[in-house]
């Protein structure tokens, strides 16, 4: 029988994970020497590479000292939290990836609560110690101290660190005497995680994630946490609600590596992937063919948030994307909630438009950036936080925000804050940076990032997680400004802009199409105000005067999609192409606005 270890690893974004695995992989030398690996070997699709972020879960398989390590990395951002859970259920240990100068943070925080509680048994890793000014002896304390307080048992407390630095690439289990190589790390994980236990007896797999190929189709993903799983071997499907479909496995696949490898049989312990189950959903288990006996079923975090998505009806519909129609907007919803465990989508009275719940604006903005690059239009609401009536009272979530910022703008932020309802918690010094934290409503959360840095002139370093339903704190104020916008279809005219630059700030270029109805800046007041900056010079004897030709026009404001999501009021959309993000009202004319606008902004 072979060893196997399966290892989940944690870390805040940005903390070094995907390059410690490329490290990993590299010693292990799982690349032929003529082979070139890449960075960031394990964030594979362009978004991930983008952010830094990791969102969907891989598996890698490493050989060392002829035990076989299966490496799963996991989300660090609660806004998949979906992911995290389901991933862990794969895992006997877990490594805790932490920056020695940042310390513990709370997407780690998140993901080391839910390892915790399934009692998994950890081992520290201290990462960046070659960076000024890290600290690494008090990181060592504030993660025993996090565990504490996260209810660990003895066990757990008693774990075992290892520092280093993953870009150097070495591991030690003293940061002071810096070794050439990571093996200390993988003894330590051959020596502290306990083997996958074998258990004798009747088949029983759970599926935890899925990968899709389209020449087979659905390929279902899980460790076999009971018996043998053989090719060709008749078995029963267990959905979550108990109902028992047969099915039968047509290939086996294990990890080994980046890829998979074909293999006639796996047994438990061991991470595999199966094709061949019709109708699969994660979470379904995968059971001996006569008497079939369910595994608990994943418990999932409910959606904190929705927003409408519906067909781009907008002058230019259809001019940039290869997908336009109703059809095809719903059949790529439905398709994403298959996989994407912590997204429901649910139809609305009207054909063109979806509400699409999900666990926060990052877990939206994904969805929506990725569908955007595939060549879909549409357009989305603003997010709208869930609320829950809990034993006659009305609730909302509220979450626990982290602000790092320099001491002197602190006060700036704690009120920005308090002006949304939240609740200044801790504030303590970090290095040269004040430490702030706040318990506070996730509708305040929604549009305070931008603030934020504005107030810290960009350097605030936010983060923030799901806390509980909490009693409703009361309204919260919105956007300060009102917005320009277009009164007429046409292109931009630097000398319109020129003329108009102290009305507002400009969301647009001169010389960019657009249409009536569109934002395109913010007002300096807080009422909307229609403009035409589509107007351009008469020709006239105001040529005489010669200083016409220096046009100084203040750079356009951009904004990621994230932020026109938080920017967006109840009345107005966010039109999404492939080519461009635009904001717009939803009723174009000034006319329909005055009539219809009122019942929006009343809701």
């Amino acid at each position: 029988m072979q060893k196997i270890r399966n290892i989940a690893i944690i870390a805040h974004v940005d903390h070094g994970k995907t390059t410690l695995v490329d490290k990993i992989l590299h010693s292990c030398s799982i690349f032929r020497d003529n082979e070139t690996a890449g960075e960031l070997i394990l964030d594979n699709n362009d978004l991930e590479r983008e952010r830094g972020i990791t969102i969907v879960s891989k598996n890698v398989s490493v050989m060392y000292k002829d035990v076989k390590i299966n490496i799963i990395d996991t989300p660090g951002h609660a806004d998949f939290g979906g992911e995290v859970e389901r991933v862990l259920k794969m895992a006997d240990g877990v490594l805790i990836l932490c920056d020695a100068f940042e310390g513990a943070m709370p997407q780690t925080r998140f993901v080391t609560q839910k390892a915790l509680a399934l009692g998994l048994k950890p081992i520290v890793v201290v990462n960046k110690v070659d960076k000024e000014n890290c600290r690494p002896e008090e990181v060592y304390e504030q993660i025993f101290e996090l565990f504490f307080n996260l209810e660990a048992t003895e066990d757990q407390l008693d774990f075992q660190v290892i520092y280093g630095s993953s870009k150097q690439g070495w591991m030690s289990t003293d940061w002071k005497h810096p070794t050439d190589n990571i093996f200390p790390l993988m003894d330590a994980i051959l020596e502290n995680i306990p083997p996958a236990p074998i258990e004798e007896g009747t088949l029983q797999m759970q599926i935890t994630s899925l990968d899709y190929s389209s020449f087979v189709g659905r390929i279902a993903v899980g460790r076999v946490a009971r018996g043998t799983i053989k090719e060709n071997m008749p078995v029963s499907l267990v959905k979550r609600d108990g109902k028992i479909v047969k099915s039968r496995i047509k290939e086996l696949y294990t990890f080994e590596g980046l890829g998979k490898v074909k293999v006639t049989e796996v047994s438990s312990g061991d991470i595999c992937a199966v094709v061949g189950i019709e109708g699969f959903d994660i979470g379904d288990t995968i059971a001996d063919f006569n008497n079939p006996e369910q595994l608990e079923v994943i418990h999932i975090d409910e959606p904190t948030m929705n927003m409408l998505f519906t067909i781009n009806n907008s002058p230019f519909f259809g001019k940039e994307g290869k997908f336009v129609t109703s059809q095809r907007l719903r059949e790529r919803l439905f398709k994403e909630m298959e996989k994407n465990l912590a997204l429901k989508v649910i139809e609305t009275e009207s054909p063109d438009a979806y509400l699409v719940y999900g666990r926060g604006i990052l877990h939206l903005s994904v969805l929506i950036e990725t569908m955007r690059r595939e060549g879909y239009e549409l357009q989305v609401g603003q997010p709208q936080v869930i609320v829950k009536v809990i034993d006659g009272v009305k609730c909302e979530p509220v979450e626990t925000l982290i602000v790092d910022v320099p001491g002197e703008v602190a006060g700036k932020v704690i009120e920005l804050v308090t002006q949304r309802k939240g609740d200044l918690l801790i504030m303590e010094p970090k290095g040269d940076l004040q430490h702030l934290e706040f318990e506070i409503p996730a509708r305040g959360i929604i549009g305070l990032r931008n603030n934020v840095l504005t107030a810290t002139a960009g350097e605030a370093i936010m983060a923030h997680r799901f806390k509980a339903y909490e009693p409703w704190k009361g309204p919260i104020p919105g956007r300060g400004n009102g917005v320009l916008i277009s009164m007429d279809k046409g292109m931009t005219t630097a000398y319109a802009i020129d003329k108009l630059q102290d009305r507002g700030r400009f969301f647009v270029d001169p010389g960019v199409d657009i249409y009536e109805g569109q934002v395109l800046g913010e007002h300096i007041r807080d009422s909307d105000l229609v403009i035409n900056i589509t107007k351009g010079k008469q020709l006239t004897n105001m040529r005489a005067s010669g200083t016409d030709d220096n046009v100084r026009i203040s750079p356009a404001i951009k904004f990621s999609l994230e932020e026109c999501m938080e920017y967006i009021q109840a009345d107005e959309y966010i039109e999404v192409t492939p080519a461009s993000i635009r904001l717009r009202k939803i009723y174009l004319t000034e006319q329909e606005r005055k009539v219809k606008g009122k019942s929006l902004v009343n809701q």
